[in-house]
């Protein structure tokens, strides 16, 4: 036991995933079997190793901490953990060996990197992730997803290259390569040169503004089983790097306002309700960058509260679209609809996955987000308190109603179709199962929280108060009954007056419009400029080169000045000329 220490948490995953193949010589089953085996095994590795420090090696005169496991990435090992196993009871009936082997690398590495002690450690497993995850979008059915895969491959590797590139300007400046926080908070612009890089390759992962797209741009492109993957891990892995690294740094929170409001447009316009899911993606992690960006003990238990609680949810919704997708061929919203007829199990884990996003009382994003709307009111962010509560009425919308409604209620579509797969089902039923119990026995969620939330009250006299953070007092409950209340309320209305963006068949681009539309079509336009002027100059060149030659032709033919005969006294008069200017030249 005490040697196993010594290995990164998830190693098991990573090494066990090589023998999938010859399990499946065996059976085609097996490879999926072996996956849920090796995610429960390396779970109760993890649950019962210690926090410490363990996996000390020499590293070109540096000590690396390959493993460092303390209560911030205990719980992040943990939920990581959970997701493979829920997601490898989803994806039992797979029959696809390479898409099970590149999950358990990829659940794996997640884990090994969110335990990493050390910026070398951490850069290895981090782009192990990106390498593996590619295959997963590589495996979606749809004509795009090669493409969408590159796109998607290339942005994490540049991550990568910037983390590594920051931990170089670390070391060289102050000769460590440990992964501890990078200054003491305050403004982006203290931090060292190569913390701005390590800052902007956990910004690429963690889809901040601008540089997000790739999620709504691969996610959506992957297979049925792998998105279920992919909602889990790359984002919820920067995340965890963000916490700690950059906490309390006073940029994140604008850029976690930012990151909970502009998906939300996008969200209501767009068909394909797995891209919804995506965009509502971006809206969630916004909420985890602001709890990172105020940095009180409060907001940062709040971020990882809430990232834990996201990856269930988020998961579960991701498994009920995927469930529609199995069946029916599609998450169009506007070829789905009625399919709570044939589909009532799917349809009911997805409105608990559906409340729970939107914080419903007694689900899981209550006891979560609470504590960052918590967190900015303490801190009299009055503004980030507002944007945070207009976001949550937002992901209501597009989350908590758009999706349930589209696919199962609005109009009937006519598919009748079977119900999900039964271990579909037990995952879902699990995830649905945490959703409801992290929202009702939430004392046991804030157990693995990095330390105890606490909230502080100021009496009449003017004295500071620290008491145990209770989701569940009756201004709270009320406020987000009203909001949810109000939410549903300007649904019904903008359906009824037909105000609502209709659904329609088409791509919704925005950031990756620039390297979708823009870069190619520019480069379009250069090759075209260059084809026309390379082919005047070559017109120029022949025509050039022809005159001369005919030129020439008339000089050396035989009526030519050079092609005629001459006579023995005009050579001679010449020969003379030549003579003597080469002796001018000379004696000059």
């Amino acid at each position: 036991m005490d040697s196993l220490r010594n290995l990164p948490p998830g190693t098991i995953m990573m090494l066990g995933a090589l023998l999938l193949p010859f399990l499946a010589k065996l059976g085609n089953k097996l490879p999926a079997i072996g996956a849920l085996v090796l995610s429960v095994v390396s779970l109760l590795l993890f649950w019962f190793t210690p926090d410490g420090s363990y996996g000390n090696v020499e590293f070109f005169g540096n000590t690396l901490n390959m493993v460092r496991i303390d209560s911030l990435s205990r719980i992040f090992g943990v939920i990581f953990h959970l997701a493979a196993i829920m997601a490898s009871i989803y994806a039992l009936h797979l029959e696809d060996t390479k898409q099970h082997i590149a999950a358990m690398i990829y659940a794996g590495g997640a884990i090994a990197a969110a335990c990493a002690g050390d910026l070398v450690t951490l850069f290895v497993f981090w782009e192990l992730t990106a390498v593996s995850s590619v295959v997963l979008v590589w495996a979606g059915e749809g004509k795009g997803a090669y493409k969408s895969g590159m796109r998607y491959l290339i942005i994490q590797v540049i991550s990568g290259v910037l983390l590594l590139s920051g931990a170089i300007l670390e070391y060289s400046q102050d000769g460590s390569l440990m992964f501890e926080a990078f200054g003491d908070g305050g403004s982006l612009w203290d931090l060292s040169p190569g913390a701005q890089l390590i800052l902007l390759a956990f910004g690429i992962k963690a889809a901040f503004p601008l540089l997000h797209n790739w999620l709504q741009d691969a996610y959506p492109q992957a297979s049925v089983t792998g998105t279920v993957f992919l909602s889990a891990f790359t984002t919820k892995l920067a995340i965890y790097a963000l916490a700690r690294g950059f906490a309390g740094t006073d940029e994140l929170i604008y850029i976690g306002c930012a990151m909970t409001l502009f998906p939300i447009v996008f969200a209501v316009i767009e068909n394909d309700l797995r891209r919804v899911l995506a965009y509502s993606l971006n809206n969630q992690l916004g909420f985890m960058v602001v709890g990172i960006g105020i940095g009180t003990e409060l907001a940062i238990n709040g971020a990882a509260a809430h990232a834990f609680c996201h990856i269930i949810y988020k998961a579960l919704l991701f498994m009920s679209m995927g469930a529609v997708l199995y069946r029916v061929g599609t998450t169009k919203a506007t070829e789905l609809g009625g399919l709570h007829k044939s589909m009532p199990w799917t349809t009911g884990f997805c409105l608990i996955g559906a409340g729970s996003i939107s914080g419903f009382p007694l689900l899981s994003g209550f006891v979560s987000k609470s504590m960052i709307i918590t967190a900015a009111g303490e801190e009299h962010m009055f503004w980030v308190w507002i944007v945070l509560l207009i976001a949550s009425a937002g992901v209501m919308e597009h989350s908590g109603i758009k999706i349930p409604f589209f696919a199962f209620f609005a109009h009937d579509s006519g598919k009748r179709v079977k119900e999900a797969p039964l271990n579909m089902l037990i995952a879902m039923g699990m995830a649905a199962a945490l959703c409801i119990g992290a929202g009702v026995f939430y004392w046991y969620l804030y157990d693995l929280l990095p330390s105890e939330p606490v909230t502080h009250h100021v009496d009449h006299e003017g004295h500071s108060h620290a008491e145990p953070y209770k989701p569940y007092t009756a201004p709270h409950v009320v406020m987000q009954l009203q909001l949810l209340m109000f939410a549903v309320l300007a649904f019904v209305f903008l359906m009824q007056t037909k105000l609502y963006p209709a659904e329609k068949r088409s791509t919704n681009l925005d950031t990756d419009w620039i390297y979708r539309r823009f870069i190619p079509t520019g480069l379009e336009g250069i090759g075209k400029v260059y084809h026309k002027l390379d082919a005047a100059w070559r017109s120029l060149a022949v025509a050039g080169i022809g005159g001369a030659i005919a030129t020439m032709g008339k000089f050396f033919n035989e009526r030519g000045v050079f092609g005629r005969p001459w006579a023995t006294s005009t050579m001679a008069f010449w020969a003379a000329v030549l003579l003597g200017g080469f002796l001018l030249i000379y004696f000059t």
